[in-house]
């Protein structure tokens, strides 16, 4: 066996790439035994969630309030550069759960607080 087939043997599966824009719709998971496609349906927002920047980005984004922050504002207090936070916000936004507003040349990034809370009322809907 070569070598690079041992190693492709032993990558995990990644999970589909799909774009979701609406927030998660389907029964808590302590509602039952979800199916397929709502098991997918969460695991892919919460595969999203899964990265340290990405919650440090989550927490910038919070702070930041209704107004918003620019990718560009993020990126230096981050001390990344602006590709690298543009493709946690795309990872994030693809999932659902950022909303970008445009104004004159810059794009704001907030938390789509509905998207965020449904996907905490999946996993326990005795949460919030």
């Amino acid at each position: 066996m070569s070598r690079n087939a041992c190693y492709t043997k032993n990558v995990p599966k990644s999970l589909p790439l799909i774009e979701f824009s609406r927030a998660v719709c389907c029964a808590p998971v302590a509602a039952g035994i979800v199916s397929d496609s709502d098991a997918l349906e969460v695991a892919l927002r919460l595969k999203a969630l899964a990265d340290p920047v990405r919650i440090k980005l989550l927490s910038m984004l919070f702070a930041s309030g209704v107004s918003g922050i620019r990718n560009v504002d993020l990126a230096h207090e981050l001390q990344l550069t602006d590709a690298t936070v543009s493709h946690h916000l795309g990872q994030l936004s693809k999932a659902g759960l950022l909303v970008a507003t445009r104004r004159g040349v810059s794009t704001y990034y907030g938390v789509d607080r509905v998207a965020l809370g449904a996907l905490v009322r999946v996993i326990d809907p005795n949460c919030c």
